[in-house]
């Protein structure tokens, strides 16, 4: 086993593609799929399933790649303080439903921890495609919320695609407005409250269910519903139109401003917000640092 194969098993998953990780580490796709297949021999085990779309990683694989990545961290690691080499790029894929302090943390993690060069990728997407990217190990990490309607639905949908959910924190439904609407002046609001104003959500696409919405409360009608596919329409269409959006009421003016205001949502429910990861394998030590800049920025602006 060499460490060069550990760095192309890495750099397929990375890119999910034979031939663009062929391209990427300027070798032919040839001699890339070779040195896989070798590898596969000697320690006996199949670590991507080949297929007519394609590839993925086998169970096997997902845990392989885990320790594969330690073993590269930790050989760069030597090499640097050792043999003066210059550092390789650091690498981190994040998975995400529409959440501001997900993007804070990735902005905190880059300034204290990012080298002068890394590949970071930072996915605000659907939540079937969360599921979808850690679980064919596209990201290391996704962010996604679980509430008492759809609780018992998600867990077993992870736990069958072989994910594990790690609550970060649990919090009461709050609206986001416009600091103009009316309703911004009120200590709490209800479902009654909300009647009359265009309600925002984040359409899930093909892949669309009740269980998959990131607000929650979706199966109750609205009169006035607009669906788009990022926060800064979203944000943007609440302060022009005057709607409201259902979520975490964590807010953050370094990267909202202040024109969007979080109240409470006064209805006997909770939202719980986690981490998902793939249980066969071991996070990345750049994943393992974003994690706990996600928890201090949580701790910062979580019920402020």
């Amino acid at each position: 086993m060499k460490l060069q194969q550990l760095k192309y098993v890495i750099e397929v998953v990375r890119c999910g593609s034979i031939n663009e990780a062929a391209r990427r580490l300027y070798i032919s796709q040839p001699s890339l799929s070779k040195a896989v297949k070798e590898l596969e021999k000697e320690i006996g085990i199949t670590i991507f399933t080949r297929t007519s779309t394609g590839i993925a990683l086998s169970s096997d694989g997902a845990e392989f790649l885990g320790y594969a990545r330690q073993v590269v961290e930790q050989a760069e690691l030597l090499e640097h303080r050792y043999l003066n080499a210059a550092p390789s790029p650091q690498l981190l894929s994040i998975s995400t439903q529409h959440y501001a302090f997900a993007v804070n943390a990735f902005v905190d993690m880059i300034k204290k921890y990012g080298q002068e060069k890394y590949q970071f990728t930072m996915r605000e997407t659907r939540t079937y495609e969360i599921i979808e990217d850690v679980k064919s190990l596209k990201s290391e990490i996704g962010i996604l919320y679980v509430s008492s309607f759809n609780e018992k639905v998600m867990l077993q949908l992870l736990k069958e695609q072989g994910l594990e959910f790690h609550e970060l924190f649990q919090a009461t439904p709050h609206i986001f407005v416009s600091a103009q609407n009316q309703l911004a002046k009120k200590k709490s609001v209800t479902l009654k409250d909300l009647e009359k104003y265009p309600r925002l959500s984040f359409e899930q696409g093909e892949f669309n269910s009740f269980y998959y919405a990131e607000e929650i409360f979706s199966t109750i009608p609205s009169k006035q519903s607009i669906q788009v596919s990022d926060r800064a329409t979203l944000f943007n269409l609440l302060i022009g139109l005057n709607g409201y959006t259902i979520s975490t009421g964590i807010l953050s003016e370094d990267l909202n401003g202040s024109n969007i205001v979080s109240v409470p949502l006064d209805e006997g429910e909770f939202i719980r917000v986690g981490w998902v990861v793939h249980n066969k394998t071991q996070l990345s030590r750049m994943a393992r640092i974003y994690l706990e800049e996600l928890h201090k920025v949580i701790e910062k602006y979580h019920q402020k």
